[in-house]
């Protein structure tokens, strides 16, 4: 569905370094970092925000590196909402389809199927700035959906509300993707929320993807400090690892012998789980 191959983009001092990424049809996938890893800018790219300075961008199948944004078939949900805020919710979320001159009775169909779905019907006739922070990401979502995207790009969705409206919105998305399986890339620093949305995770830093999995092999097996530290690690010990005659891999560290459940060659850090 999604091929990102040898992707190279620089802005300013930052530059994002031979990324490599493939999405699957219907894919939801999670990735994670620090602040200023690379996340949104690997992200607006996909969606056609910046210059391309080397490698592809393929959305199935297609070469969509050189295509304007509104060519590639994805819509883009920020943390902020950008909603415009002199239209009603009504107005916001048809806003892309009376772009693109569709039908009476296409917008009316979207309308109504991205109401139902987002929970936002009694709110069509108000504006952004009398609703809640959840309420607006709702529409912003709703927006997002009325176009019929092939991929869907969520930057940091829920950084911006409180515990309760995260938690709501949480279900709310893992909802969404269960219904229209639409290919989603999703975009935020909180590893709790990534284990809990993502089907895989694509953990990024220093403007790297560091390392791409489940949540389960992203948690039990970092291929790298980084990776472990991000994930939660805690005790990380250097040494190395060493062979017997036994099946059981084993780790040596400060005059020290672990049996270990993950080994690969090479390795020179173990970290043990708080």
């Amino acid at each position: 569905m999604i091929r990102i191959h040898g992707l190279s983009v620089a802005l300013g001092d930052f530059t994002l370094r031979d990324a490599h990424l493939e999405v699957s049809e219907g894919e939801y996938l999670v990735i994670v970092g620090p602040t200023g890893a690379g996340k949104t800018v690997l992200l607006e790219s996909i969606a056609g925000l910046y210059p391309i300075q080397k490698g592809q961008i393929a959305l199935r199948g297609r070469d969509v590196t050189r295509l304007a944004p509104e060519e590639r078939g994805v819509s883009i949900v920020y943390q902020d909402h950008a909603l415009f805020p002199h239209l009603t919710v009504q107005e916001n979320i048809v806003f892309g389809l009376r772009m693109r001159k569709a039908r009476p009775d296409e917008l009316e169909r979207a309308l109504a199927m991205t109401v139902d779905l987002c929970g936002v019907s009694s709110l069509l006739h108000r504006r952004p700035g009398t609703l809640s922070g959840g309420e607006r990401q709702k529409v912003a979502l709703a927006r997002a959906l009325a176009v019929r995207p092939d991929v869907l790009l969520l930057d940091e969705p829920l950084s911006a509300l409180d515990p309760r409206s995260r938690e709501s919105l949480q279900e709310d998305l893992r909802r969404l993707h269960r219904d229209l399986r639409i290919t989603t890339l999703h975009v935020t620093h909180d590893f709790e929320e990534a284990v809990t949305l993502g089907e895989r995770i694509a953990v990024i830093g220093e403007g790297e993807v560091k390392q791409v999995g489940t949540p389960e092999e992203i948690f039990r097996r970092p291929q790298s400090e980084f990776v472990a530290l991000f994930s939660l690690a805690r005790n990380i010990f250097p040494g190395a690892l060493v062979s017997d005659e036994s099946e059981t891999v084993r780790f040596k560290t400060e005059g020290v012998t672990l049996a270990v459940a993950e080994g690969n060659s090479g390795g020179n850090r173990a970290a043990v789980r708080p």
